[in-house]
């Protein structure tokens, strides 16, 4: 039995005063409504009404239980129109994870101007490298770099991330400039660990393309971490232009193999579902959409 619908038939009985009237307002037949209220007291195994051929009269139980449904279909309607709003209007708690680097070097201005156009969404960032299971874990968002598993989640494109080889100037001094990629398995290059391609370097111009097996003193599950050894002289380093833009620029690094292009990855919004979207998740991305692919090196 569908009790909520039986409560609202009850319910439109009693404030008609009448089947028939009920019968007009719910237009639905005035066997259905008799239907309806009968399969109510017998699944509640009381009378609710007193019939008579002229008028209709609550029992005790029924003005009792007709007191409690007027409340709990007030509930549910206002239960619905909350939800319906969540899909209009971006309010409530938005949980995103996103890489370390990408989240410190990039998406603070963008959150904090996401958060000025829309005071009611209150941001969670989770900021780690590691792929973090949405449903599992709870969140609503993820911003991903490099190349997506397969998987039923929906991703859209926000921009294109490029990585360079760099060092600092003590380094290079110490231990020459490399002018082609075979001239790596010289060097000490710092890998990259969360991501399986991390000890290859893959490098390509008009000729040719290749893919050095790179060794050195020091990897890392974090490219700010790789950028301070660096910094240090710790090697040669391939990270995305967004860790490393601000050392290049100063000084502090030094791009080599500039004729050469290295791996570009795509970044990416990850969401469970593109049905019944919330307007949280969907105004975020929106906005990321047109920040991030402005900033995309």
């Amino acid at each position: 039995m569908d009790t909520l619908t039986s409560m609202r038939v009850f319910t439109t009985v009693v404030g008609t005063g009448s089947f028939t009237g009920a019968s007009d307002r719910l237009d639905m037949s005035r066997a259905m409504v008799s239907k309806y209220v009968f399969n109510l007291e017998e699944h509640l195994g009381t009378r609710l009404l007193n019939r008579t051929t002229r008028r209709l009269s609550l029992t005790e139980s029924g003005l009792a239980y007709y007191e409690r449904c007027l409340q709990i279909i007030s509930d549910v309607e206002e239960a619905e129109q909350a939800a319906g709003q969540l899909t209009t209007t971006p309010r409530g708690t938005l949980k995103i994870t996103m890489p370390f680097a990408f989240g410190l070097h990039r998406l603070g201005p963008v959150i904090a101007d996401y958060v000025h156009l829309h005071s009611e969404v209150k941001l969670d960032l989770s900021l780690n490298d590691r792929y973090v299971d949405l449903i599992e874990e709870g969140f609503d968002l993820a911003i991903r770099i490099g190349t997506l598993p397969e998987s039923r989640l929906i991703a859209r494109k926000l921009g294109v991330a490029s990585s360079i080889v760099c060092a600092s100037p003590a380094y290079l001094k110490q231990h020459g400039i490399p002018t082609q990629p075979s001239d790596l398995n010289n060097h000490s290059c710092l890998g990259y660990t969360y991501t399986n391609s991390g000890n290859e370097w893959r490098f390509k111009n008009k000729e040719m393309e290749e893919v050095v097996h790179i060794t050195g003193a020091i990897k890392a599950n974090n490219g700010d971490m790789l950028r301070h050894a660096a910094l240090n002289g710790g090697g040669l380093i391939l990270q995305p232009l967004f860790i490393v833009e601000d050392d290049l620029q100063s000084g502090r690094l030094v791009q080599v193999l500039g004729d050469y292009t290295s791996t570009e990855y795509g970044i990416y919004a990850v969401y469970p579902s593109r049905k019944f979207l919330s307007a949280k998740v969907r105004t975020f991305v929106d906005f990321l959409v047109g920040r991030v692919s402005a900033m995309s090196d």
